[in-house]
């Protein structure tokens, strides 16, 4: 039996160590080059896709990452989660500024300092690398490298907070520049006089390693350097590009949401309509769409806020204004709360993103838009309460008086009546008999005080007794 066994398995053992070795590289095959492309503002989902993209590179063993680089800055905290990925990775990091056209400003110049190379294409640009990304300019509309004379470099000056901030910004990029053997002086420049270079004058002053027509030409040009690593990542290495298969990293649905999600300006209609979509939903309770419309946009919102530099006063004022709306809906104060909501939302919102950054702004536009619509909403809802105040009342104990009712027992605090279907305990100026008509002419409480009415078919004249 063991002999059979063994003889029916042979034949599939040695088909599957064919197959394995069939599929197994050649020894000398170049280890990939993974692409990855950054084109827009540097925010939360760009530094997402850098820290993954380095990760991704780790495990496939790939001998170099390509960031092809075109932004016109972003914000810093992305900027440096880049950074300090691309430092503390084992694999080495090549910033290329492509196509051509493209540039690497603010905080892309910070990010080709600190690759391990450092490419350009032809016609593209870095530089313009002073940061504007915190607080407010300086009066004279420019960031101060130093205060003033006679000032004092206090918390209070603006002066002293450009200075401090320049400063910082002139160390770090210094030392990424002295880390990587680049024009330090130039680096300096490019933070305080927001200078910039085309792509010849980087490779001339040695901002950039080398330049490159495409991402082929690159491979070439990179074919055989050497790249200096810290000895904790396997020291020196030595690139073999020419013919490596490039692994292009697209981005797939979760970097797509990301990138919407983190728009400041989506960020705050979502936070709208999820408002909105609640409120409608705790008013009309049944309609199910709204609150769920409502919470799932409230929750992106959210989550989209929570990634960027958000002033903590212009979210408090947003907040307070739609607490302001929903009051209104509930306590109509004929509009005092709806426009002071109005105003406290557009306070907010214009304070909200504590960012300069191109493309990390609100719009007034859409600021103004969205006030106007919470304004008619506002609107019609202190009209709906005017209107309900002036509708005559067609339930409640108030519809009572009036209404015509039949006793149907006595005793000698009164006795029960039948009042539009209902039991109600009633008391009379006197006595009451089970059948007589009374009116409702007062209501204490529970007891409705009643008087007699006429017999109808009383003689004309009698009375009942």
């Amino acid at each position: 039996m063991v002999n059979k066994l063994a003889r029916w398995s042979l034949p599939w053992l040695l088909l599957a160590a064919l197959l394995a070795f069939a599929q197994r590289p050649p020894a000398d095959a170049p280890a990939p080059v993974l692409l990855l492309t950054l084109d827009g503002a540097i925010g939360p989902a760009s530094a997402d896709r850098v820290l993954r993209a380095l990760d991704r590179a780790v495990h496939d063993q790939a001998q170099l990452v390509v960031l092809q680089l075109d932004t016109p800055g972003g914000l810093d905290t992305a900027m440096r989660s880049i950074i300090k990925a691309i430092l503390a990775s084992p694999v080495p990091v090549a910033t290329y500024v492509a196509p051509q056209g493209a540039r690497a400003a603010s905080a892309g110049t910070y990010i080709l300092y600190a690759s391990h190379i450092a490419a350009m294409a032809p016609a593209t640009n870095l530089g313009a690398a002073t940061p504007i990304a915190i607080g407010m300019p300086s009066p004279g509309g420019e960031p101060a490298a130093h205060p003033p004379a006679g000032k004092a470099s206090g918390a209070e000056s603006p002066d002293a907070l450009a200075a401090k901030r320049v400063n910082d910004a002139t160390a770090y990029i210094r030392g990424l520049a002295q880390l990587r053997g680049r024009d330090v002086a130039w680096a300096e420049l490019a933070v305080r006089e927001a200078v910039s270079l085309p792509a010849s004058d980087a490779l001339a002053r040695h901002v950039v390693d080398l330049i490159a027509a495409d991402t082929g030409d690159l491979m070439r040009q990179l074919d055989g350097r050497v790249v200096a690593r810290d000895a904790a990542h396997g020291g020196a290495l030595t690139l073999h590009t020419a013919g490596a298969p490039i692994v292009a990293l697209d981005p797939d649905w979760r970097d797509r949401l990301l990138a919407v999600i983190s728009d400041p300006s989506l960020a705050l209609v979502l936070m709208m309509i999820g408002v909105y979509g609640l409120l409608f939903e705790f008013m009309n309770p049944g309609y199910v769409a709204p609150g769920v419309i409502g919470g799932v946009s409230l929750l992106l919102a959210l989550w989209g806020l929570q990634m960027l530099p958000i002033n903590h006063a212009g979210l408090a004022l947003i907040l307070l204004g739609l607490a302001f709306f929903v009051a209104e809906a509930f306590v109509p104060s004929y509009g005092v709360l709806g426009i002071g909501g109005v105003a406290a939302f557009a306070f907010g919102a214009l304070l909200l993103i504590d960012s300069d950054t191109p493309a990390y702004g609100i719009p007034l536009p859409l600021i103004a838009g969205l006030a106007v619509v919470s304004a008619l909403v506002v609107t019609g809802v202190v009209g709906m309460a005017a209107k309900a105040r002036r509708r005559p009342l067609v339930s409640g104990t108030p519809t009572l008086l009036g209404n015509p009712a039949v006793v149907i027992e006595s005793d000698r605090d009164g006795g029960w009546a039948l009042v539009n279907g209902e039991r109600w305990r009633v008391r009379a100026a006197e006595p009451l008999q089970p059948g007589q008509r009374v009116r409702v002419t007062a209501i204490d409480q529970l007891t409705l005080q009643v008087a007699p009415l006429p017999d109808p078919h009383a003689p004309q004249g009698a009375t009942t007794s």
